[in-house]
């Protein structure tokens, strides 16, 4: 379906004590073809106004947000339950959603919700999430919401921001090691939404073609069904003579080859079968193993500047 990808939606959670404007002044230090040309980005604020100093004071206006309150060991939460039901609903009334993106606060935020979804504990209706971008991400440490939201790995394709300056830094590794196959970004910054070298641009640009690349196949492979169930209801057993040895098969009718994307020309390979071997067009993706390491860094509101 011609632009379909661009119809791709993501919603972007924003640092805590910051706003969806300031997320998304961030985003924009990193090359549009990267998302702003595929996807539909979306910026809300957070359910609370920031009920103390933001880090950002000085560096960009308020008003400044935050999406629940903390303890400074992050084992308490206050809110916590409304500010799931408030994001639930606003990815139902405004979805559905392709992905979720979260700096920091938003994206320990967002890696819950995919859990929680994963477990049957949330947005049970909506339809899968197939991506996610953590950005100086972290888990939650308590019991109750570890046991149900990582139970699993999470079965979202995602990748994660981490810095080497970073103070969550082992929290956002921790984080990796809650998702299935998780692509690994380091960079030398801080606690910020970083720019990017070359090569980390390169391992974005195809991880992001991966994910293109199967939401078009997704949507081919559902026109194909549509249309074959059409020819089934209309056109049932089409020709059919005396001995009932010759009928027109109506999936051979139905069937149509797959449109290749133009981003995908002269780089997609396609076997015997007609089938895109998607990891050959992706490449290698440099990923990471990382181990479960403990968490002695607190969380709490700081954060570099733009």
């Amino acid at each position: 379906m011609e632009g379909q990808n661009q119809n791709m939606k993501i919603l972007c959670l924003h640092g805590f004590r910051t706003s969806g404007k300031f997320l998304q002044k961030q985003i924009s230090k990193w090359d549009p073809s990267l998302f702003l040309h595929h996807f539909q980005m979306d910026f809300p604020d957070g359910l609370f106004s920031a009920q103390g100093k933001s880090d950002i004071e000085g560096i960009f206006p308020p008003p400044y947000f935050e999406w629940f309150q903390f303890n400074k060991e992050f084992t308490e939460y206050t809110n916590l339950e409304e500010c799931i039901s408030h994001l639930c609903q606003y990815i139902t009334h405004n979805g559905p959603f392709h992905g979720l993106l979260g700096f920091s606060q938003g994206a320990t935020l967002g890696a819950l919700l995919l859990g929680y979804k994963a477990q049957g504990k949330v947005l049970k209706e909506h339809p899968p999430f197939k991506m996610f971008v953590s950005i100086s991400g972290s888990k939650f440490r308590e019991p109750s919401i570890c046991e149900v939201a990582y139970k699993d790995k999470i079965n979202v394709k995602s990748v994660h921001f981490i810095g080497a300056k970073d103070w969550l830094k082992l929290p956002s590794e921790d984080l990796a090691t809650a998702f299935h196959d998780p692509l690994i970004i380091r960079h030398p910054q801080g606690h910020t939404v970083p720019r990017l070298d070359e090569v980390s641009i390169e391992q974005l640009r195809k991880w992001i073609a991966n994910i293109l690349f199967d939401n078009k196949d997704c949507i081919s492979k559902g026109e194909e069904h549509d249309e074959q169930e059409t020819m089934k209801v209309d056109t049932p057993n089409i020709i059919d003579d005396d001995n009932n040895n010759h009928q027109i098969n109506a999936l051979e009718i139905a069937t149509t080859e797959e449109e290749i994307p133009k981003e995908m020309q002269n780089k997609i390979i396609i076997n015997n079968n007609n089938q895109i071997n998607a990891s050959e067009f992706a490449g290698k993706e440099h990923k990471e193993v990382i181990q479960d390491k403990s968490i002695n860094t607190q969380i709490g509101a700081s954060q570099d500047a733009l």
